[in-house]
């Protein structure tokens, strides 16, 4: 065998080396990205056996509609009624959507749409800190700022529902300006473009083009907002007022369910421990279904592109 077939022989010899060693850092990384998902999935799952395991007892022992649509929480009396909370929790994740989405839809399409570069910079920055200021920090500003206001312009002393919402609108705007400007700029140039050939103008296009082709990015910011505002904790304890009655108006108190949670669960044993846990299983179930409902909506938006 000539130098030249030998030193090709051993040329081909450390590729098929090379090619394995790559092979092998390959199949290592790709078993690295399962193992992530993996514990991922895992955690969900422990998460969620543990949470049903110690709160579905409490809820079979308390009695499924008691529990759910009794009126009065009142544990030193044996009486574990959420139905208060429950409602509590809804008018202000609502109320706190009605002004958010609208203001955080409005504020991405400035951003994606309208805005000049240097503007949106400055502001999609002011808007990533806005995401970044701690809950405790929103709660004190609402504690000082707005309980005072509302006190002084309405009465009732502002701690209510009014200042549960208003700080809630607040704190879910990041989630629904981020995900909504991603969904804005991921519509096609030539959606835009089409419109504006056959004569629209540019607001026109927005609403009319740009908003309808962005809606499942959309609609994923609004559920993730509402899953923000429901399980947000501090921030609604220092401003709610912690009553656990049903409001009945704007500026009455109430109490939300992870607000009992994190006020009561310090102190709590046997049943009312474990009726903490019920409250938690109440929360993961409505989250649950937040999510399947994400997922109807976006497959149904899909099939009907």
């Amino acid at each position: 065998m000539s130098l030249k077939q030998r030193g090709g022989s051993v040329k081909n010899m450390d590729n098929a080396k090379a090619a394995k060693a790559r092979k092998k850092t390959e199949q290592s990384i790709e078993l690295a990205f399962f193992l992530c998902a993996l514990f991922a999935v895992f955690s969900v799952i422990f998460i969620a056996f543990y949470i049903m395991a110690r709160g579905i007892p409490a809820i079979a022992q308390v009695g499924f509609r008691e529990f759910v649509f009794g009126k009065m929480w009142e544990p030193t009396g044996d009486f574990y009624g959420i139905w208060a909370m429950i409602v509590g929790s809804l008018y202000a994740t609502i109320g706190a959507v009605i002004i958010g989405l609208p203001v955080g839809v409005f504020t991405a399409v400035f951003l994606a749409e309208l805005a000049p570069p240097r503007i949106a910079s400055v502001m999609r920055t002011a808007i990533n800190l806005l995401a970044g200021i701690p809950s405790v920090v929103y709660g004190f500003f609402g504690l000082v700022v707005i309980v005072p206001f509302i006190d002084r312009a309405f009465g009732g002393g502002g701690n209510s529902l009014l200042a549960t919402i208003l700080i809630l609108s607040i704190m879910i705007l990041p989630t629904i300006i981020n995900l909504s400007e991603t969904a804005i700029r991921a519509v096609p140039s030539y959606y835009r473009e089409g419109s504006l050939g056959l004569g629209a103008t540019h607001i026109e296009t927005i609403f009319r083009v740009t908003l309808p082709a962005a809606k499942s990015g959309i609609l994923a910011s609004i559920v993730l907002g509402i899953g923000r505002a429901v399980g947000e904790t501090m921030a609604v304890i220092l401003v709610s007022g912690n009553t656990p009655v049903i409001p009945g108006g704007l500026l009455d108190r109430l109490r939300t369910m992870t607000a009992t949670i994190a006020m009561e669960m310090s102190y709590s044993s046997g049943l009312h421990q474990e009726a903490l846990f019920g409250i938690g299983v109440v929360l993961f179930v409505f989250i649950m279904i937040l999510n399947f409902m994400l997922n109807y909506f976006t497959q149904k938006i899909g099939g009907d592109r």
